[in-house]
């Protein structure tokens, strides 16, 4: 253990080094001047500092003052020793910041015991450090299982949906990382730009709920089977809510509104504006941008700049214009990520009040 001694006598600092180097475990470190000796403990490590009182430059209290400013300095064991039999003196280093206070003439047996109590005292530090590490270690190792199972669930209520209404998976890839890319252009903090990515394929999780007849249908619906469709939104909406996952309350929240729209002719609820959640926003348009550019057994895939077009006229009456905006400026990564998950869904945009038909 390093034991750092600070004494400007040069016999004092002698004798004290001689004592400390005969316990086992110990490496005496000694500094004659107070200012070099606080200068090589902001730049290593220290287990116990033993300071004299009577110092020409700065005295041991002062010492014991700045070297408790030191970064990780707080807890390390201090011993002052001091000539002066004054109890104000003693008091004073205690309130300092010394751990204890001895005094000269030196005893050698009493010395040894103080100090092997602080060295003792040290490695109990080290061990309480070492444990709390431990513990921060398996907490995280907990915490990021725990977001792992919830990843996984995530994917799999999405592909419950998928079995309701088949699709290939890429559909929702490639949403999810487009409602991700838009966050991001709107310059989200990191942690909701990734909750909002991992709660976006949960967005149609409430066609589980509508009948095989009409989602399933290969034709377009009748009014009143759209009215029956319309109805996964609040479906999707009851099945997330209530959760303790923040990320599960955000999917409720874009399940129940990914269909309203800004100027408030939306379903189910109507909301316009600011009143639909902002993750309901973002997902909106990554939704209707890849069911638009993807094909379908009932129409072919918009090209990209078309989808853009079509997002551009409804800004600011179906969508968000600070979302398109922030879509828009990341055409060339909406050309990668379909790159990247490529795939044929063939259904998706029968939810969709408008059947995508290109002018």
């Amino acid at each position: 253990m390093r034991i750092v001694i600070v004494d400007d006598n040069i016999v004092n600092l002698e004798l004290v080094t001689h004592l400390a180097r005969k316990l086992d475990d110990c490496e005496p470190i000694p500094f004659q001047n107070p200012l070099a000796a606080l200068l090589w403990c902001t730049e290593n490590d220290v287990d116990v500092a033993i300071v004299d009182f009577m110092m020409p430059e700065i005295d041991g209290i002062a010492f014991i003052r700045s070297f408790r400013e030191l970064a990780d300095k707080g807890d390390v064991p201090i011993l002052m020793i001091t000539a002066d039999h004054e109890r104000e003196t003693r008091y004073e280093a205690l309130a300092t910041g010394a751990n204890d206070v001895l005094q000269r003439p030196i005893d050698a047996i009493e010395f040894w015991a103080r100090l092997k109590n602080m060295m003792a005292l040290r490695r109990h530090q080290h061990l309480l450090a070492d444990r709390a590490a431990h513990l921060a270690l398996e907490v995280a190792k907990a915490t990021a299982e725990l977001a792992r199972r919830e990843d996984e669930m995530i994917t799999r209520l999405a592909r419950a949906a998928e079995f309701r209404d088949p699709e290939t998976g890429g559909h929702i890839m490639r949403m999810a990382r487009y409602s991700h890319m838009i966050a991001v252009q709107m310059g989200l903090p990191r942690g909701q730009c990734d909750l909002i990515m991992k709660a976006a394929p949960m967005h149609d999780i409430g066609k589980v709920a509508i009948p095989d007849n009409i989602l399933l249908k290969p034709g377009k619906l009748t009014p009143e089977e759209f009215e029956v469709m319309k109805g996964h939104a609040e479906a999707g909406y009851r099945i997330l809510r209530g959760s303790a996952s923040q990320m599960l309350r955000i999917a409720a929240g874009i399940a129940r509104s990914h269909h309203e729209k800004y100027d408030g002719s939306g379903y189910p609820l109507g909301l316009s504006g600011g009143m639909i959640p902002l993750p309901a926003r973002i997902v909106a348009i990554a939704d209707v941008f890849d069911a638009l550019t993807s094909a379908r057994a009932y129409k072919d895939g918009w090209p990209v700049d078309q989808a853009l077009h079509f997002l551009a006229s409804g800004s600011g009456s179906h969508f968000d214009p600070v979302c398109v905006s922030a879509f828009m400026a990341r055409a060339d990564d909406v050309r990668r990520i379909q790159a990247a998950f490529p795939g044929v869904e063939e259904s998706e945009a029968r939810s969709h009040d408008l059947q995508y038909t290109p002018a």
